[in-house]
C-alpha cells in the first residue's frame, strides 16, 4: 500500500480519482488493518512527505482509532488492542517522533493521534511510559515545536481519559503544563498549548488546588498571562479562569479580593473581542454557581438545616464595577452578525440577566439611568444596547418593583417597534416578550394590553426575525393572560384576552401561509396559534373550531402533494409542515374536548392518511400518533368507532424497536386507549400485550421505554378488571424480574440511577392498577400468591435512599391499596412489620410535597381499619 500516493488521490479534484483512493483507503483499512495503520504511521512521520499529506495520514489514523458512536467506538478499541504488540508499538513510535517535527501541522495532529492512542491504551493498564516520554519531550528546551507538540498532546490526553487513570501523575503532568504556561516562556505557541493543555487537566489535579502554596503558584501562573501580549494567549488565561471558578468556586474567595475584580474588569474592557469575550464569561460563570448556591441555600432553609457550601456573593460585591461595563458592551453590535453568531454584545446581555437574577432589585438602580440616557440615542447600537439591557433584567428584581417599572416604561417601548434600524425592532420584540414572562400584572386589561397587542400583530408583518420575537412575546402573553391567569375557575368562561383572540388567529394564520420559515418565523407563528388556543376562554371555543377546519384543509391539501415531493428539501418542507399543523390540531382537540366530536371522521380520516404518508419521516409520525392520542382522550369511549382502523398502525409503532421515541409514545396510547373504552378495551388487549411483551424482550429497544411498558399494564388491569387475569401470571412474573434490577453497590452511574428509579415507579404503577383492577370487581383472591413478591417490592423501595419521591408516593399509595384489599389474614400480617410503618412515616415528613402527605395520611388510615393494625 502506497498511502502517501493514495492520500494525494483522495484530495484530488477529479470525483473518479478522488472516490477511487477513498475506496481503496476503505479497503485497506478493512482488509489490511496492520498494514494500513503502520503505512500511515510512517507517512505521517516522514518529513520528506508534503505537510498536508502528513496531515491527512494522521487524521485517518486518528479515524481508524476513535468514533462518536460508543458502539464503534469499542470495535475500533478492539481492533487496535488485537494488533501484534509489535505493530502498535511501530506505530506509537512514529507518532511520538512525528511529535518532534519542525512542521508544527505535523505535530498537532500527531498530539490528536496521541491521545487517540491513549484513550484506548491508558484505561486498559496498556503504554504505561507514555507521560513519562510527553513530559521528556517538553523537557527538551532546545527543540520549541516539540515542546508545542508534546504539550499538546498532554491537553488532548487529560481531555479524552478518564482522570483516575491519570491521577497517580497528576503531580508531573501539572508540573511541566505549568512550567510551559509562565510568563518566562519565551515560546507563545509553548505557552498556549500549556494553558490549553491546564484547561483540560484542570479537574484531575483538585488535590493540588487543595494545597494553598500550589494553589496560589497556579493561580499566579493564569493571572499573569491574562497580561501576554499575544491575544491567544490572554484569551487561553481567561478560559483557564472560567474553568477554575466552575471547579474550585469555594477556593475563589481570596484571588478575587487580590486580582480577579480587576484582572476581568480589565479583560471585559480588552479591545479584541475573543479576549472580552472570555472574561465575560467568567462574570456569568460567577453567577450561575451563585445562583445554584442560593438555591441549596434556600433548600436547607425549609429543612432548617447549614447549606453544604456557602456564597461568597461576589457578583453582589463586583455589581457597581461590572454592570456598568457589562452595559457598554451591549452596544458593541455589529450589524452584518449572523443572528446565530455569538459576540461579545450578545454574552454581555447574557451575563446581564444572570447577574439581575443574583443580585435582584439591586441592578434597577444601576440599569434605569443606562436606558434613559441611550433609549432615544441617535446611535442605534445605544438605542439597541438600552432595549436589550431592560429585557435582560426581567427575570431578577421583585414582581412589585419590576410592574413599576414597566407601566411605565411601556408605551416608550412600543414606540421602538417603529424604530427605522431592523436589528433595534428585534430587540424591542425580544423585550415585549420578557416584559409579556416576568411582568405580565404590569400589563393592565384597561391601558396597555390593547395597544401592546396591536403593536405586536403589527410586528407580524415585519422582517422574519422580528415576527419570531413577536410570537414569542404573543405565546408569554396566552399563558399568563389566558385561562392559567384565573385563580377562582379552571374554565373561566371570558379573560382579559377574549377580545383579541380572532384578531389575533387571523393575523397568524396569515403568518403561517408564509412560503418559507426563514429565521423560524413560520414555525413560531404556528406555535404561537397552538399557545394562544390552548389558553383561550369559553367564549372563544367557536372560533377555535373554525380555525381547526382551516388547520384540516391545510393538512389535507398536503397529502394531495405527496407524489410531487421530489427532492430532500421539498420533503422537509412537508415534514416541518406537517408537524407544525399536527401541534394545532392537538391544542384545538385538547381544548375543545368533546367538542370536536362534529368533524371527528374528517379529523381521523386526516390523520390516518398522514399516518401512512409518513413511513419514513419519524418525527411527523411521532406528531401524528400524539394528535391521536389527544382525539382519544377527548372522544373517550366513542373514539372505538375509529380503533379498528388505527389498530394496525398502533401496533406497527409498538414493533418499530429501533424508533424509541415512536415505541414510547405507541405505549402512551395504549394507556390512552384503555383509559378511554374501560372493560371494552379487553377487544384488543391481547393483541396490545403480546406487542408489549416482545418489546421487553427485544435487545433493539431502548431500556428506557420499559418503565413505561410495566406502567401500560397497570393501565390495562384497571381498565379490563377481571379480564386481566389471562395475562396475570405472564404480568406478575416480568414485574417480579424486572424488581430484581437494581443499582450496584456505591455506583456513581447516576444514568443507571435515574433508570432503576423510572423502572421501579413503572413496576408501582403497574402494581397500583393490578390491585384496584382486581379489588374493585371483588376479585383481590386471585392476587394472593403474588402478594409476597408486591410486598418485597416495596420493602426494596423503602431501604433505597435514593428514590424519588413519585416513587415514594406510589409504593406508599400501593400499601394503602393492599390493605384496603386485604384487611386481614397473611397479607395483613406482613404489613404490621416494622419497616411498613416507618416508611409511611417518611412519607408524611414535612419535607415532602402536599399530595405524597396525603397519600401517605390515607394510607395509615387504611392500615388503622385493618383488624388488629396498631395505631401509627
Amino acid at each position: 500500500m502506497n498511502a502517501g500516493e493514495l492520500l494525494t488521490h483522495s484530495l484530488s479534484p477529479d470525483h473518479a480519482t478522488r472516490q477511487a483512493a477513498e475506496q481503496a483507503l476503505e479497503a485497506a483499512a478493512r482488509d489490511s488493518y496492520p498494514m494500513y495503520m503502520t503505512s500511515l504511521s510512517s507517512e505521517m512521520a516522514s518529513e520528506a512527505a508534503l505537510v498536508h499529506i502528513r496531515t491527512a495520514s494522521g487524521l485517518a489514523l486518528k479515524n481508524a482509532l476513535v468514533a462518536r458512536e460508543a458502539r464503534r467506538a469499542q470495535d475500533y478499541a478492539d481492533r487496535w488492542t488485537a494488533l501484534s504488540a509489535e505493530a502498535r508499538d511501530q506505530v506509537k513510535s512514529k507518532v511520538l517522533m512525528t511529535l518532534s517535527s519542525s512542521e508544527p501541522r505535523a505535530g498537532t495532529v500527531a498530539a490528536q493521534v496521541t491521545a487517540a492512542i491513549a484513550a484506548i491504551e491508558l484505561p486498559r493498564g496498556m503504554w504505561p511510559d507514555l507521560v513519562s516520554q510527553l513530559l521528556a519531550a517538553i523537557g527538551d528546551l532546545h527543540n520549541p515545536c516539540q515542546r508545542q507538540a508534546a504539550l499538546q498532546a498532554i491537553g488532548f490526553t487529560c481531555e479524552v481519559v478518564d482522570p483516575a487513570v491519570l491521577a497517580a501523575q497528576s503531580n508531573e503532568i501539572l508540573t511541566a503544563v505549568i512550567q510551559g504556561a509562565r510568563k518566562e516562556e519565551t515560546s507563545p505557541e509553548v505557552q498556549l498549548a500549556a494553558l490549553r493543555a491546564l484547561l483540560n487537566s484542570l479537574e484531575f489535579v483538585r488535590l493540588n488546588f487543595e494545597r494553598e502554596g500550589e494553589r496560589n503558584f497556579i493561580m499566579q501562573v493564569v493571572c499573569e498571562a491574562t497580561q501576554s501580549p499575544h491575544v491567544a494567549v490572554k484569551v487561553a488565561a481567561f478560559e483557564n479562569l472560567v474553568r477554575i471558578m466552575q471547579l474550585y468556586y469555594d477556593k475563589m474567595r481570596f484571588y478575587m479580593e487580590q486580582a480577579l475584580f480587576g484582572l476581568t474588569v480589565l479583560g471585559m474592557r480588552d479591545p479584541e473581542p475573543h479576549v472580552a469575550l472570555q472574561a465575560v464569561e467568567f462574570w456569568s460563570t460567577v453567577c450561575d454557581e451563585e445562583i445554584e448556591l442560593s438555591l441549596e441555600a434556600a433548600e436547607a432553609l425549609e429543612f432548617n438545616e447549614e447549606p453544604a457550601h456557602v456564597s461568597y456573593h461576589f457578583a453582589q460585591i463586583a455589581l457597581p464595577e461590572i454592570a456598568p461595563v457589562l452595559m457598554e458592551l451591549l452596544a458593541l453590535q455589529d450589524e452584518d452578525t449572523d443572528e446565530d453568531e455569538w459576540d461579545t454584545s450578545k454574552a454581555a446581555g447574557t451575563c446581564l440577566g444572570l447577574l439581575a437574577q443574583v443580585v435582584g432589585d439591586h441592578i434597577v438602580a444601576l440599569a434605569v439611568p443606562f436606558i434613559e440616557g441611550n433609549v432615544k440615542s441617535p446611535d442605534w447600537r445605544r438605542r439597541d444596547a438600552a432595549l436589550m439591557c431592560f429585557g435582560s433584567i426581567m427575570d431578577g428584581p421583585e414582581s412589585k418593583l419590576l410592574t413599576t417599572l414597566v407601566t411605565q416604561a411601556l408605551p416608550t417601548v412600543l414606540e421602538t417597534l417603529h424604530d427605522p434600524s431592523p436589528a433595534v425592532k428585534d430587540t424591542t420584540a425580544w423585550t415585549l416578550g420578557r416584559m409579556c414572562e416576568f411582568a405580565p400584572d404590569a400589563i393592565t386589561p384597561e391601558l396597555q394590553l390593547g395597544p401592546l397587542i396591536q403593536a405586536l400583530l403589527g410586528a407580524l408583518q415585519d422582517e422574519p426575525r422580528i415576527v419570531t420575537h413577536a410570537c414569542w412575546a404573543l405565546i408569554n402573553l396566552a399563558e399568563h393572560k389566558g385561562i392559567l391567569s384565573s385563580l377562582d375557575d379552571p374554565d373561566p368562561p371570558t379573560t382579559s384576552l377574549s377580545p383579541y383572540f380572532e384578531m389575533i388567529v387571523t393575523q397568524l394564520m396569515l403568518v403561517t401561509d408564509r412560503p418559507n420559515n426563514e429565521s423560524n418565523s413560520r414555525t413560531s407563528a404556528y406555535e404561537a396559534l397552538a399557545s394562544t388556543i390552548a389558553h383561550c376562554a369559553t367564549d372563544c371555543l367557536a372560533h377555535v373550531s373554525t380555525v381547526l377546519v382551516h388547520i384540516l384543509e391545510r393538512q389535507e391539501a398536503l397529502h394531495a402533494m405527496v407524489p410531487q415531493l421530489i427532492g430532500l428539501d421539498d420533503r422537509n418542507n412537508w415534514a416541518e409542515l406537517q408537524s407544525n399543523l399536527c401541534s394545532v390540531l392537538i391544542a384545538a382537540v385538547r381544548r375543545l374536548q368533546h367538542g370536536m366530536a362534529p368533524i371527528g371522521d374528517r379529523l381521523m380520516t386526516s390523520l390516518l392518511t398522514l399516518i401512512q404518508n409518513s413511513a419514513k419521516q419519524p418525527t411527523v409520525l411521532e406528531d401524528a400518533f400524539v394528535a391521536v392520542g389527544t382525539v382519544i382522550v377527548a372522544l373517550e369511549a366513542d373514539f372505538e368507532k375509529y380503533l379498528e382502523a388505527f389498530l394496525p398502525f398502533l401496533v406497527e409503532g409498538l414493533r418499530n424497536h429501533e424508533e424509541h421515541q415512536l415505541c414510547t409514545i405507541s405505549v402512551g396510547i395504549v394507556g390512552d386507549v384503555c383509559r378511554s373504552l374501560g372493560e371494552n378495551a379487553s377487544r384488543y388487549t391481547e393483541t396490545l400485550i403480546l406487542a408489549l411483551l416482545e418489546d421487553l424482550q427485544s435487545p433493539l429497544l431502548h431500556r428506557n421505554v420499559k418503565p413505561h411498558i410495566l406502567s401500560c399494564f397497570g393501565d390495562i388491569a384497571l381498565a379490563i378488571g377481571p379480564a386481566f387475569e389471562a395475562y396475570l401470571s405472564t404480568a406478575m412474573a416480568v414485574l417480579q424480574q424486572a424488581s430484581m434490577v437494581q443499582n450496584a453497590p456505591d455506583s456513581t452511574d447516576y444514568e443507571m440511577m435515574e433508570y432503576v428509579n423510572d423502572l421501579r415507579e413503572g413496576i408501582a404503577e403497574a402494581y397500583v392498577g393490578i390491585v384496584s383492577g382486581f379489588r374493585s370487581a371483588d376479585k383481590a383472591d386471585v392476587l394472593l400468591p403474588y402478594m409476597d413478591y408486591t410486598i418485597a417490592f416495596i420493602g426494596i423501595v423503602a431501604s433505597d435512599m435514593d428514590r424519588s419521591e413519585t416513587l415514594l408516593r406510589n409504593t406508599i399509595g400501593l400499601l394503602g391499596d393492599i390493605a384496603s384489599a386485604y384487611p386481614s389474614g397473611p397479607v395483613m400480617a406482613k404489613l404490621q412489620q416494622p419497616w411498613v410503618m416507618e416508611y409511611i412515616k417518611v412519607g408524611r415528613s414535612r419535607g415532602n410535597g402536599p399530595e405524597t402527605r396525603k397519600t401517605s395520611n390515607w394510607a395509615r388510615e387504611m392500615l388503622k381499619k385493618a383488624v388488629g393494625a396498631p395505631v401509627l
